[in-house]
Formats: structure tokens, C-alpha cells, sequence
């Protein structure tokens, strides 16, 4: 059967189900340029408005992984375990996880992405710490895992190329919220790392991609489903993004809200999550024969010091400045600090905070991009003095401000206060860890 692109874009475009072949012609001859930008565009937006069926989600998963790289890390020791995020506000538990995992004896192989949007990303808030080196090669990868047990690096240009083209083209053609693309450009990339299993954080909420329950969890479902396929044992949580992820949000200040909960401060939800995934991975790891009693293992190496040990090791080993993470004080790129203080009529308690406002408003500090080419400051950005559930007094402090645009810190403020709602009884908590997925099912969370 001779396949053309005309005769594949008629037929998603009449609603009719690909065969894998025709999948993987479409991938590959894209991949290669024998496919222009306005024909896949063509077929992007057909296959958003008719839909495909998992069969189908799962044949464009794995062109796309095939479409580079797979990467080989059996003749490495240990089970090798990876976690991703779908992007949130103040999501920086890779930074402390990581290290964790790794500590615990579990081999972390962790290729991240940048923010864009609202939504921070891992290798911004790794670059905030000078002189850290994200850009590795394979061999350097490997060797890296090899001698920490953990890496931290970005996407190579042998990993999933198709995605990295496809990705561009989604975010300029209005296709970038279906589940079928997301879930095939993480997987895609995830399983061309050499992983052995994988632990998913599906973000729920104003802050997050997915912003209702259904389609978190037909969104985690599919994540877990595919792992599955593929062979590599695969757990998610639907966790909420409605308010902010700790305190800090902006790249340096994540950093040091990092350090802090490494060096055994409970911070904010950031620990309870961080603990829960650092289960998870270690369960699958095969160190810990239940999520439980990962839990227990996980805790002990924060509070022993060896999960500060290994972030310091791995951030040295890339090239990292690790003074600045022994003492946080010393580092000299945090933009100028603005105070922002209760309003007079907001006496009481917070009882919410706009996840998706105080994002964008850290975007418009510095701390984040628009468009993939936007430089990103990473000393800017907003840090949380109260959180949902706290008293707030007229005067007293609700956030500070990190910015280099003087002229627009009026309006930052503004928009700041903005993102709270305050009332005079105490709020009811708000549930962190909603729902944990397997390949079984999906079951209520804590």
C-alpha cells in the first residue's frame, strides 16, 4: 500500500481511525521533511477536532520515541526510575525528589523541560544555580547516572525528535490541550530516557493544563496505560493546582525553598507531595517493598543529610555552584525585594489563592516566558508569606516581590493582592493528593 499524506488527512479528516503503518508513515516522513509544516498542521488540528482512540494514541507514542533514540541502560545497575510533572505553579519538587530517590539507592535518569506560560519548568530553576550545566551529551549522561546515580539534564536533540518539531507546531496551531498529543509527547519522551518505570504528577486545577477532575484522570489513565504497553510499571497522582505549590515561585527562590525542605524543613504541601512520589519511585525501585514503607526510607535520608549530599554532589558533578546552596544568603542574582502587605478591608483568614493569577504574574517579574525564546531572569518572581488557612492582619506581610521592572511594581503588587481572597472564618483545607492512578484503576487520595 503506497500511503500519501492527502489520502491520511481526508481520512482523520472524515473521522476514520489510522492504521499504525499510516501513523507511522505520517511521523517519520515529517520527521525526515518529507512533510511540510502546513500539511501536519492540517492534520493536527483534523485529528484534535475528530479525535483518536487509544490504539491510535498509543502507535503515535511510539513513533514518535522511535522517531530518535532509545536510549540503553540495562548494562547500568538498579532499577531506573523517573517522575514527571504536567507543569504547575511553584512545582519545583523535582529539586528535592531527585536527590531523595537517589539517595535511597534508586537510579534517577531525569530529563526535564523549560516553563513556558504560566508554568515553571525544571531546567530554569537548575540554571539559576550558577554555572550548573544542563546541556550533556549522551556519553556524559550516562557516565553521570553511572557515578551519582542521578542526572539532571534537557532534552538532547537524539531523543524524540518528532516531538521536539510537533511540540513547536501544537503551541502555534491551537492544539496543544488534547490528551492524545500530551500524553504521546511526555511518553514519548519519558521512554526514550532508558527508564524502568515511571511515577506521573498530574496537576489539577486553575494553575494546571488540566483544570477538571475528569480530565485529569482521563489524562493520567492514558499516561498509565501507555507506560504499561510499553512495559515499564507506571503510577500517577492527580494532585491540585488550584493555589500555588509552597511559597516560592520564581526559579533562585524555588532553589532555596529546595534546600530548605532537603536540609529537613516541612515546607508547605512541597514535602507532603515530595514524599509521596519518593514512595512511589522507591516502591517501584525495588528498595522498598510498599509505598509505605518508602515513605519511611525517603524521610530518613532528609533527615540524616544524605539527600542534601547527593543534590550537592550531582549539582558539583554538572559544573554547579554548590556555595551558594550551603549558604543561600551568599547568592548575588536575586532581583530588588518589594513588600507587599494586607489589605486594610481583608481582615481574617486567606481562604484562596488564584494558582493561574499569581503564575502569570511571576511570568510578567521576569521569572518565566511567553514565547520559548524569552530570556528568563532567574532572581525575579513572588514569594508567599501567607498561605490558605493563615490569619492575615491588615499590614502585616502577604507576599514579597522580586523584580528588576521597577516601573511595573505597582501593578505586579496589585495584581499579587489580587490572586488572594480573604474572609472571617477559617477555610476548609484543600485537599493535596486527590487521586492515585495505576494500571488498575484509579482510587481516592489523602
Amino acid at each position: 500500500m503506497t500511503l500519501n499524506i492527502l489520502d491520511l488527512l481526508i481520512a482523520k479528516r472524515d473521522g476514520e481511525t489510522l492504521s499504525a503503518e499510516a501513523i507511522q508513515w505520517l511521523i517519520d516522513a515529517y520527521t525526515h521533511g518529507h512533510v511540510t509544516d502546513y500539511q501536519m498542521s492540517a492534520f493536527l488540528m483534523a485529528a484534535f477536532i475528530r479525535g483518536m482512540n487509544d490504539a491510535e494514541t498509543q502507535t503515535l507514542t511510539r513513533a514518535m520515541l522511535y522517531s530518535g533514540e532509545v536510549l540503553d541502560l540495562s548494562d547500568l545497575p538498579g532499577i531506573k526510575v523517573d517522575k514527571h510533572s504536567t507543569g504547575g505553579v511553584g512545582d519545583k519538587i523535582s529539586l528535592p525528589l531527585a536527590p531523595i530517590v537517589a539517595a535511597c539507592g534508586v537510579p534517577v535518569p531525569m530529563i526535564s523541560g523549560r516553563g513556558l506560560g504560566h508554568s515553571g519548568g525544571t531546567l530554569d530553576k537548575l540554571e539559576a544555580i550558577p554555572g550548573f550545566n544542563v546541556n550533556l551529551s549522551i556519553p556524559e549522561y550516562r557516565r553521570q547516572l553511572q557515578q551519582n546515580g542521578l542526572v539532571l539534564i534537557g532534552q538532547t536533540p537524539e531523543i524524540a525528535p518528532a516531538d521536539r518539531k510537533l511540540y513547536a507546531l501544537r503551541d502555534v496551531t491551537g492544539t496543544v490541550p488534547f490528551i492524545p498529543f500530551i500524553a504521546s509527547s511526555i511518553m514519548s519522551k519519558k521512554l526514550a530516557e532508558g527508564i524502568d518505570a515511571l511515577v506521573l504528577d498530574v496537576k489539577c486545577g486553575r494553575g494546571a493544563f488540566m483544570q477538571t477532575v475528569p480530565e485529569a484522570e482521563k489524562l493520567a489513565q492514558t499516561l498509565v496505560e501507555i507506560g504499561e504497553a510499553f512495559g515499564k510499571p507506571t503510577v500517577g497522582w492527580i494532585t491540585n493546582m488550584n493555589v500555588p505549590l509552597g511559597q516560592a515561585v520564581g526559579n533562585w527562590l524555588e532553589v532555596e525553598e529546595s534546600v530548605r525542605c532537603l536540609k529537613g524543613e516541612e515546607v508547605s504541601e512541597v514535602m507532603e507531595l515530595t514524599y509521596t512520589l519518593a514512595s512511589e519511585m522507591l516502591c517501584l525501585g525495588g528498595v522498598a517493598e510498599t509505598p509505605e514503607k518508602g515513605l519511611v526510607m525517603a524521610r530518613e535520608v532528609v533527615e540524616n543529610g544524605k539527600a542534601f549530599e547527593k543534590f550537592l554532589q550531582i549539582v558539583q558533578s554538572q559544573g554547579g555552584d554548590i556555595g551558594v546552596l550551603e549558604n543561600t544568603s551568599s547568592y548575588t542574582q536575586l532581583a530588588p525585594a518589594y513588600e507587599i502587605f494586607v489589605p486594610d478591608s481583608a481582615e481574617g483568614y486567606v481562604h484562596d489563592i488564584d494558582a493561574l493569577v499569581v503564575g502569570k504574574t511571576a511570568v510578567l517579574t521576569g521569572a518565566g516566558r511567553m514565547k520559548k525564546e524569552d530570556p528568563v531572569d532567574p532572581g525575579a518572581g513572588i514569594f508567599l508569606h501567607l498561605k490558605p488557612g493563615d490569619e492575615a492582619k491588615a499590614g502585616s506581610r502577604l507576599a514579597t516581590l522580586y523584580t528588576q521592572k521597577t516601573s511595573e511594581v505597582e501593578a505586579l503588587k496589585q495584581a499579587v493582592v489580587a490572586a488572594f481572597q480573604f474572609g472571617e472564618e477559617v477555610p476548609e483545607h484543600q485537599t493535596l493528593l486527590m487521586k492515585r492512578v495505576t494500571g488498575k484503576g484509579v482510587v481516592r487520595g489523602s
